[in-house]
C-alpha cells in the first residue's frame, strides 16, 4: 500500500485534538489576511474562524500546477520546513556536495527578507532563486509557481525549496512537493512534535539535527521519535550532525533514492 500524499495527510484527522488560533490581520484594501483566515471574537470570548475557500482553492490549484510541471520534467521536489536555525541551508549545501556532477539541482530560498541564504547557495554554482515573502509566514504556491516558470529547469533533476523558518504556516500549505522534510534541532526542545503536530503529521522525513550537541542540552530523542510516530506512523526519522558528519550518509542516500525514483518514473 502506497504512503498517503502530503495533501491526504493534511486532510486526515490527528490522533488527538488540536486547536489552532488565527491572528486577525487585514490588508489596506480590505481583503482578508495572508493565510485566508479571518478571526473574530465571538460570545464568551471564543474565537470564530472563517476560512476563505476561494483563497485556499487558489493555493490548491497552484500546488497542482507545480506538481504537473515537475512531473512533466521528472523533477523530484523537496519542501524543507523547520524553525529558524535548524539546519535547512546546511542540509542543502550537503546535498549540493553529494550530487555534484550527478545531475542538476535547483534551489528556491524562502525568507521574510534578505537574500542571505540565496547568496550562500549561489557560491556553489547552482541555479537559485530567492522569494521574499515580506509579511507572509510561508511561501505561497502561486509565488513558487511563477518563479519556477521563469527558471530554466531543462537540466534540473532535484528541486530544493527552503520554506520560511517556522513550524506552523508552512505545514498548512502544499507546494506540490514529492516529499516534505521537517528538521528539528536538539537545541529546540523535544516537545515540538507535541506542540506542532501538523508539520510532523504531514512530513515524509524527520531530520533531527545538531546531534553533536546532545551531551550539552536536555533533549530526549526517544520522546521525539514516539511523538512523531503518533502523528505519522510512516515518517522516516534520521539523526544527523553536519559538524561531525554523523548520520549524514544515510539521509543523503535516502534523498538520492527519492530523486532516482522520480527521475525514472514514466511520464
Amino acid at each position: 500500500m502506497e504512503n498517503p500524499s502530503v495533501a491526504e495527510r493534511m486532510r486526515a484527522p490527528l490522533p488527538y485534538e488540536v486547536r489552532s488560533l488565527g491572528y486577525p490581520r487585514r490588508r489596506k484594501n480590505g481583503g482578508h489576511n495572508r493565510c485566508g483566515i479571518l478571526t473574530r471574537m465571538g460570545p464568551g470570548g471564543n474565537v470564530r474562524i472563517d476560512v476563505e475557500r476561494s483563497i485556499l482553492h487558489s493555493a490548491d490549484e497552484a500546488a497542482a500546477a507545480i506538481r504537473a510541471l515537475l512531473s512533466e520534467r521528472k523533477i523530484c521536489a523537496l519542501n524543507l520546513i523547520s524553525s529558524p536555525g535548524s539546519g535547512k541551508t546546511t542540509l542543502i549545501e550537503a546535498l549540493l556536495a553529494r550530487f555534484e556532477g550527478k545531475g542538476g539541482i535547483a534551489v528556491v530560498e524562502g525568507d521574510i527578507e534578505t537574500e542571505i541564504d540565496a547568496e550562500r547557495i549561489r557560491k556553489h554554482g547552482v541555479q537559485v532563486r530567492q522569494i521574499n515573502t515580506r509579511s507572509s509566514c510561508h511561501i505561497q504556491p502561486s509565488r513558487l509557481l511563477s518563479v519556477l516558470r521563469e527558471m530554466d529547469l531543462s537540466e534540473t533533476r532535484l528541486l530544493l525549496v527552503e520554506n520560511v523558518g517556522n513550524l506552523v504556516c508552512p505545514a498548512e500549505v502544499s507546494l506540490g512537493e514529492d516529499a516534505r522534510v521537517v528538521l528539528l534541532s536538539v537545541t529546540e526542545g523535544d516537545e515540538k512534535p507535541l506542540k506542532y503536530p501538523l508539520v510532523f503529521k504531514t512530513s515524509d522525513l524527520l531530520v533531527i539535527t545538531k546531534t553533536d550537541l546532545l551531551p550539552y542540552v536536555t533533549f530526549d530523542v526517544d520522546r521525539v521519535r514516539r511523538a512523531a510516530r503518533v502523528a505519522n506512523p510512516a515518517v522516516e526519522i534520521f539523526e544527523v550532525s553536519a559538524t561531525t558528519g554523523a548520520g549524514m550518509s544515510a539521509l543523503l542516500d535516502r534523498i538520492e533514492a527519492l530523486r532516482a525514483t522520480k527521475n525514472a518514473s514514466p511520464l
